[in-house]
């Protein structure tokens, strides 16, 4: 009975000592209660080398000596765990002089960029130097915020970073977790470098718990979240031209370089700076010593497949990149990024997102700040975008993947008639004579980006947008939408008449031309021969200028009014004119002239008295052309055309000065230039610059007259008029003495 008692006891005791474990004085009960139950003395005893480990409880007396051993020191590395730097990193010195002075002034860094920039390697090259300002330790840790299995947790990512300082309970949660990985990192002086991150949430819980501590974070997104956190940013962009050369050679060898340098060169421009894309074909190049560099160019020029020919491993690596950015990215913001592949111009606003998804420009400019955001577009200010060359390839090639070909054109559709729109309206507002009251039956997408009163504003709008909008006119001919293309052109006439862009206006009238008599319409086919002439006169071209006035002509003759007759012979006369034709000239405008008053038409008979009064002017008689030149100016300004009127007062100028009237042709001349300064014409501000050169030499000032022109001929360049020429001669004529 006492056996069965005593194991019964045994078992009691094991089982209540595991209950009430954590309670002293419980357990020192229950073994009271065991030896006056059971009669069974209890006791415990350690001897000889007897070593305890694990949690112990000693409950009652202790008896001899007890020693307590303190653990083997531990044997875990201080942690050195930075890759090293690739062996081929080379330029970006600025932006290491500004790792300097940001490292200096905050505890966490934030470099971002777009994918393939080499974000890494800059940061890599530039911590290997500064190892040793962070004796505790130099930690790393990939967040693969673009990686296939998705980004990292802040718990796994805590993990590694507590077992490499030798932490092997790790806290089941995030929080706990990031409160230990604080405390284990107090006050000590460490680096930590955080690749390919995704979010500020992602990096937020992995702060050391020290002032002491250095963060630098690589992410193809800009984390402008961790401001609030003191983080400073630098963003990385591409190479230049040198720089990627230089990585090229370093990895191919000088001897192979210089043996094909145009070739090296091509390679570097079609990589455009993108250092992923120039250490792939270097890589590709070094492994396959046979291999040309003129080959790996053809391989790139062919640019549907010049993503899929920078391969590493057999693998599109920038695509692959590129894919996975995008792959981060929520729907709206992915559908914008492919649309904006679609663009035929590399320049782009929320104006053009704002068509291409069709959705109001407040909506686009909260994409674009998510694109940008991620890097896959760059900013250049206020409203500006672009693409980089790959990363557009590679919008276009989701694009043409994920997008059917009805969204495609109507996306397209959009933005052709959303520049059309805001062309009308600005020629509405500059050339209201030449906008008429036609219909084009084309909604505007979104509101205006100038003021419908503004002319400078319109005028500045049409001169920036001369890139986008020859690209909408090149799109509309290449979809075969004729009638868009021809109207498009011709609703940009205020921009080839103020600011003149002789070449482009040559091109995109004849593609007009083209549209206009592929639509069947005679009156936009006048249009575009009439208004295309004048283009080709003002690139100095008097006989192609006149064959258009011809046709114009003669398609008025057979089809069209006395109005439209008018305008081609007064166009004919200009031809004439500039072909030194003074006679041939003098008798178009006047016929020109009787049709324009038989029809009423009074503006249009005062542009042809100037013209009348500018041959007189040619044939010496400046004294018959003062009059009609007063009269018209006049007559101009109250019918509300400041621009003619000064286009009169210039020419009035020029006469008073072959008069000797020098006082009053300044006068003229000054008010015409302020005239044209606020109507935006640089053409004309260049001519009167001409016309006041020729007031200083008539009053022997050459000095000044050498000025004037030196500052008109600048103008001419600037908006690549054929007057250039002359008026180069004659500064080379005044500056002689000088030299």
């Amino acid at each position: 009975m006492v056996a069965q008692s005593v194991d019964q006891g045994d078992e009691l005791a094991e089982l209540a000592v595991r209950q009430a474990a954590a309670d002293a004085r419980t357990a020192q009960a229950v073994w009271v209660w065991l030896e006056a139950s059971a009669g069974v003395r209890v006791e415990n005893a350690i001897s000889g080398s007897a070593q305890v480990s694990g949690n112990v409880l000693q409950v009652g007396e202790v008896r001899g000596d007890v020693h307590l051993h303190a653990p083997a020191a531990s044997t875990i590395p201080v942690p050195r765990q930075l890759p090293l730097p690739p062996a081929q990193f080379t330029g970006r010195l600025a932006e290491l002089d500004a790792l300097d002075q940001l490292g200096a002034e905050s505890r966490v860094l934030v470099v971002n960029g777009p994918a393939g920039v080499g974000k890494t390697a800059l940061l890599l090259s530039w911590l290997h130097g500064r190892t040793e300002r962070f004796p505790d330790g130099q930690l790393h840790a990939d967040l693969r915020g673009h990686g296939p299995e998705g980004p990292a947790s802040a718990l796994a990512t805590l993990g590694g970073l507590l077992r490499a300082f030798g932490v092997d309970r790790i806290p089941g949660e995030a929080d706990e977790a990031a409160a230990l990985w604080r405390s284990v990192t107090a006050g000590r002086r460490i680096l930590l470098m955080l690749d390919n991150a995704l979010t500020a949430a992602q990096v937020r819980p992995l702060l050391p718990g020290t002032a002491d501590a250095a963060v630098v974070v690589a992410s193809r997104n800009r984390l402008t979240g961790l401001g609030v956190d003191g983080a400073a940013f630098l963003s990385v962009g591409l190479l230049d031209e040198v720089a990627a050369a230089g990585l090229l050679v370093r990895r191919i060898g000088d001897r192979r370089a210089q043996a094909e340098p145009a070739a090296v060169g091509q390679v570097v421009a079609r990589c455009a700076g993108l250092a992923l894309a120039v250490s792939l074909v270097a890589a590709r190049l070094a492994a396959r010593p046979q291999l040309t560099v003129a080959a790996v160019v053809a391989a790139l020029d062919r640019e549907n497949g010049r993503l899929a020919a920078l391969r590493l491993d057999g693998e599109p690596a920038v695509q692959s990149a590129l894919d996975a950015s995008c792959a981060c990215l929520a729907a709206a913001p992915a559908r914008l990024y492919r649309r904006l592949g679609l663009l035929p111009f590399g320049e782009f606003g929320a104006d053009d997102a704002a068509a291409l998804i069709d959705e109001p420009p407040l909506v686009a400019e909260e994409l674009l700040d998510s694109l940008a955001e991620a890097n896959l577009v760059e900013e250049l200010g206020a409203d500006r975008y672009r693409f980089h060359d790959l990363v557009r390839l590679h919008a276009a090639l989701l694009a043409r993947t994920e997008e059917s070909d009805a969204d495609v054109e109507a996306a397209l559709g959009r933005v052709v008639e959303w520049y059309l729109a805001t062309a009308r309206t600005a020629e509405r507002l500059l050339t209201p004579s030449h906008a008429g009251q036609r219909e084009d039956n084309r909604r505007q997408h979104q509101g205006l980006p100038f003021a419908p009163d503004d002319q400078a504003a319109a005028l500045a709008w049409l001169d920036q947008k001369r890139t986008q909008l020859a690209a909408a006119v090149r799109t509309a001919v290449g979809q075969h939408w004729d009638r868009p293309a021809w109207q498009l052109v011709d609703a940009m006439h205020p921009l080839f008449l103020r600011l003149r862009a002789p070449e482009l206006g040559d091109e995109l009238h004849r593609l007009g031309l083209a549209a206009a008599r592929r639509d069947g319409n005679p009156a936009a086919v006048a249009r575009m021969l009439t208004d295309g002439a004048r283009r080709l006169d003002n690139l100095g071209k008097p006989e192609e200028s006149g064959a258009w006035y011809q046709q114009a002509y003669e398609l008025a003759r057979t089809g069209g009014g006395l109005k439209e007759q008018a305008q081609a012979l007064h166009g004919l006369g200009r031809s004439h004119r500039s072909a030194g034709r003074l006679t041939e000239a003098q008798e178009c405008f006047q016929e020109a002239l009787r049709l324009r008053e038989a029809v009423g038409y009074q503006r249009g008979a005062e542009l042809t008295r100037l013209l009348l009064a500018e041959v007189a002017m040619a044939r010496g008689r400046p004294e018959s052309a003062v009059p009609e030149l007063e009269s018209a100016h006049r007559s101009l300004m109250s019918l509300g055309d400041p621009y003619e009127a000064a286009r009169a007062l210039a020419f009035l100028g020029q006469a008073r000065t072959a008069l000797g009237r020098f006082d009053a042709a300044a006068q003229a001349l000054e008010e015409a230039a302020g005239l044209f300064r606020a109507a935006g014409s640089a053409y004309w501000e260049a001519r009167v610059l001409e016309l006041s050169g020729q007031l200083a030499e008539a009053r022997d000032t050459p000095e000044q007259a050498l000025a004037c022109y030196r500052e008109s001929l600048a103008r001419y360049q600037q908006v690549g008029a054929a007057d250039r020429d002359r008026l180069s001669e004659a500064v080379r004529r005044l500056a002689a003495p000088e030299g």
